[in-house]
Formats: structure tokens, C-alpha cells, sequence
């Protein structure tokens, strides 16, 4: 295909058929960078290579003078440094590629094979490449960068304008579907989406509305779109530990999962059991989190079982150690429950409410405060009180230590508001769970003494006889008194 280009600029004219097998990868690996106007070899010494010709002839066609554009567009630059900074070449790169996007949006014809060929050609060129080093200018030279600092591409000036082209290419009504998968095979679209790693969040941001765009137009390349995301997931989360696109695909598939059709197919809930719920294992899930929560409370509008599938995925990956996250939980977990149906929040309150009453205990006041005002959410109060029978025995142990061991004030006033609630319903059964938890505090008091007399006992022994004289005793049972241990 390419080689009717250079022929075009030569006076030939490209054949109409475009590439060989139809598609973007049949393109040579090395992009005409290294070709002048005339099809001379560039000098790479050069602070920027040359561009084509693009004014056209007399009478060239409209295609002949779209191919010529395009393949101006095909020459790469390097921003890497500050030689051919105000290369006039790179300017002239730019306004082509600004024509472009006004060409396709004032066109009324539909592309033909070769030009759609040519544009897909030119994307891959210009965005399949190769991330720069994410540095900052520093005393002596280029310096790594924080890893908190946003990192921009010093490519973005013409990368801007080739990702406005393809949102414009995927959108436009003049570009036919059937001709342009021929080109924007699956293998187009999985190294998209591994462009979406880039430290550049305005290229993912560019790239989340391209990738919405694809998935609504080209149906048939849909399953194949949600399985490559699915990986990426099992890799973020088994492998990598990091991926810089994980909230703008989540945003995405948002929008997706909200389009699915009722009744589920049992491949989207495959999707939400084994790639979304597993998102809340990395410690980084706070930075896509919302998008997480989103994608989950959509699944669930759509089928209200699936609530109890999302609870105990919840509780498997709760975590022990992270304070912050466990308060990002409580707050998906209150989300998740305000939707959730009354058959089942009965199935999971158990393992639910047991984990609740362990952050009421947290010494982190912030979490066991976040877990106390889950009473504040009226359909979970709801919930609650029509299953407080099973509830409050859970609670109530975790209850009484706040009110009685708490450090902060605010934790300790808000528990008294709890147990004011449990009151009001069943006066009689808190009663009863009181009484139940003093008569396990009085065994654990009476266990502990047994304990220390023991020890006691085997101190004494171990003061009055030499440790090479060997010494035998039995347990003492609950009820006998002590007895000294037997010589042998």
C-alpha cells in the first residue's frame, strides 16, 4: 500500500485496492520516516525530515489528495529533545492533520478502501509506539519524575490532533463499518488498549472516549473487547500491580454494563464474579474505587440476586491492616446494601454483621465511627430491624466494649445511639444479649484467674526444686485445690 503512495507522489497512480491482506498489520514495520518528498533518502543528522508535497495537481482526485495528506501525517518527529523545536516541519504535520479532521467532518461521501486504509495505517504509525521515559529537567540532565506528579508527553502536540482524527474517523457517518474492520482488526484494538497504560492522563482520556466509540459502533469486535479487558484485570491484579488505565476502562464498561440486556448472560456475570470483584484486592484501589463501585451497582440494577454474590466477594477481600481502605469498604459496602433485597441480606447478614462488629472495635476511630453510622442508612435500618433478632447477639459484645473501653468520645456517643435503637425494638432480647455477654465475661475472668494461679504454682516449683531434678505434677482440674507436685 505504501509503495502506491510513493508511487502517487512519483506521478503513479496507487492502485484502489489498498493493502494486501485487508488489513493495518500488513503495513511495513518501519514508518516512511526516512523518504524526502522526492522518495530520496533523508539525512537523519537532519533536526526533522522532510514532508511530502501535499498541494495537488491538476487533476488529481479527492482521493488522491486525501492519501497525499495522510501520508504527510505518517512522518514521525522526536520530542525527545530540544533540537527541531520550531521545526516549521512539525508545524506543517500539524495543520495537515487539522485538515484532516475538518475533512472528515465536512465530507458527504463515504471514504474509499484506500483511504480508510490509509487512515488506520496512519493511526497505528502515530500512536503505536514505544512510552518516553517519564523524566522532569533537572540540574544536570533529565531526573526521573514523582511518582505522584502527572507526567505529560512532549509528543502530545501532535499526538492531540491524531487522537481528535480517530474519534472523528470512528464517529463519522462516511466511514462504512464493514470496510473499516477490515482494518481496525482485534489486533488494532488490543494494542488501543495497551496504549491506556500510558502515564499521560490526557491520552487515556482521549483514549476512553475512542474506545466507547469503537465498542458501540463495531459489534462483531465486542466479546473480543471484553475479554482483552478481562485480562488486562487478571494481569493488574495477579501480576502487575499496576496499570494506569484501570479507572478510565472501568469508566468505560460503566456505560457498557448499564446497555446489557435482562436476563444476564452467565459471560457478564463471569465478568463481575472473576475480573470486577477481584479489582479490590490491590492496595491502589482507591484510585479507581468510584468507578469500581459503579460498575457493581450496575450489575446489580440489573439483576438485585447478584447483591449477595458482591457482599461476599466484599468480606473475602476485606483487608486487616488497611484503615483507609477499610473505610473506602464500609462506604461501597453501604452502597451496595441500599440495594440490596430483603432474601438476600438474610442470606450473608451472618459473616456480614460479624465483620461489621469487628470495625466497631477498631482502635482507628474513623472506621468503627464509619461502621456505626451504617444505622443511619434508613434501608438498612430496615433491614436491620426485621432481622434483629440474629443481628444483635452479633452485635451487641462489640457494642458494650465501645461503651465501656473506647478512647474517642465521638465513638463512644454514637455507640449509645445504637444501643438506644436496639432498645426501641426489643427491649426484652437486649436484655437478654446483656445478661449473656456478663456471664461470658464472668467465665473469661474465671478462666484467666484458673490461668494465673497455674502459673503461679509452676513458679513456685520451679523456685523450690533445681531444674536439673526432673518434676512431674498433674493439671489441675477446675475444682481441685492446689496440690504440691510428686518427686521422682
Amino acid at each position: 500500500m505504501w509503495k502506491g503512495f510513493i508511487g502517487k507522489l512519483s506521478g503513479k497512480s496507487p492502485k484502489s485496492g489498498g493493502g494486501g491482506d485487508g488489513g493495518w498489520a500488513s503495513l511495513p514495520s518501519k514508518p516512511p520516516t526516512s523518504y524526502g518528498a522526492n522518495g530520496g533518502q533523508w539525512d537523519p543528522m537532519r533536526s526533522s525530515p522532510p514532508l511530502p508535497v501535499v498541494a495537488g495537481a491538476e487533476g488529481d482526485t479527492r482521493e488522491d489528495v486525501f492519501l497525499r495528506k495522510v501520508t504527510v501525517c505518517c512522518v514521525l518527529f522526536d520530542f525527545s529533545n530540544d533540537r527541531g523545536r520550531d521545526s516549521p516541519e512539525r508545524e506543517r504535520k500539524r495543520q495537515v492533520l487539522m485538515s484532516l479532521v475538518d475533512c472528515l467532518g465536512a465530507a458527504e461521501e463515504s471514504l474509499t478502501e484506500a483511504m480508510v486504509s490509509a487512515c488506520v495505517g496512519m493511526f497505528a504509525i502515530n500512536l503505536f509506539r514505544v512510552f518516553p521515559p517519564k523524566v522532569r529537567p533537572g540540574v544536570g540532565g533529565a531526573a526521573e519524575a514523582d511518582e505522584d506528579d502527572p507526567f505529560f508527553d512532549p509528543s502530545w502536540y501532535h499526538l492531540q490532533v491524531v487522537y481528535e482524527l480517530l474519534l472523528r474517523f470512528v464517529t463519522s457517518p462516511v466511514v462504512d463499518v464493514k470496510v473499516a474492520r477490515k482494518f481496525m482488526d482485534n489486533s488494532f484494538i488490543s494494542r488501543l488498549l495497551d496504549l491506556l497504560d500510558s502515564d499521560d492522563p490526557r491520552e487515556r482520556d482521549c483514549l476512553k472516549t475512542v474506545l466507547h466509540r469503537i465498542y458501540g459502533k463495531f459489534m462483531s469486535n465486542r466479546p473480543f473487547i471484553r475479554k482483552a479487558v478481562s485480562n488486562i484485570f487478571y494481569r493488574f491484579v495477579s501480576e502487575d500491580d499496576h496499570h494506569n488505565g484501570i479507572a478510565e476502562l472501568l469508566e468505560v464498561f460503566g456505560s457498557v454494563i448499564s446497555g446489557f440486556a435482562k436476563p444476564l448472560k452467565e459471560e457478564h456475570k463471569l465478568f463481575l464474579w472473576k475480573a470486577l470483584i477481584p479489582l479490590h484486592k490491590p492496595k491502589t484501589v482507591g484510585m479507581y474505587l468510584p468507578q469500581l463501585t459503579y460498575c457493581i451497582t450496575q450489575f446489580i440494577d440489573k439483576e438485585p440476586k447478584l447483591s449477595g454474590t458482591v457482599i461476599r466477594g466484599l468480606l473475602k477481600y476485606w483487608p486487616v491492616t488497611n484503615s483507609q481502605k477499610e473505610m473506602m469498604f464500609l462506604g461501597e459496602l453501604e452502597e451496595v446494601l441500599e440495594l440490596t433485597e430483603m432474601p438476600e441480606f438474610q442470606k450473608c447478614m451472618v459473616p456480614l454483621f460479624r465483620k461489621v462488629a469487628h470495625c466497631l472495635n477498631s482502635s482507628h476511630f474513623q472506621v468503627a465511627e464509619r461502621a456505626l453510622y451504617l444505622w443511619n442508612n434508613e434501608h438498612l435500618f430496615d433491614l436491620i430491624s426485621r432481622n434483629h433478632q440474629v443481628i444483635l447477639p452479633i452485635i451487641y459484645p462489640a457494642l458494650e466494649r465501645n461503651a465501656r473501653l473506647h478512647w474517642n468520645q465521638s465513638v463512644l456517643n454514637v455507640t449509645m445511639n445504637v444501643r438506644k435503637m436496639f432498645f426501641d425494638m426489643d427491649q426484652k432480647l437486649l436484655l437478654a444479649c446483656q445478661k449473656k455477654f456478663q456471664e461470658e465475661e464472668e467465665k473469661q475472668a474465671a478462666s484467666e484467674e484458673r490461668r494465673r494461679l497455674i502459673w503461679e504454682h509452676l513458679e513456685r516449683n520451679a523456685a523450690v526444686h533445681p531444674v536439673t531434678r526432673d518434676i512431674s505434677f498433674d493439671v489441675l482440674p477446675k475444682s481441685a485445690p492446689l496440690v504440691a507436685p510428686t518427686m521422682t
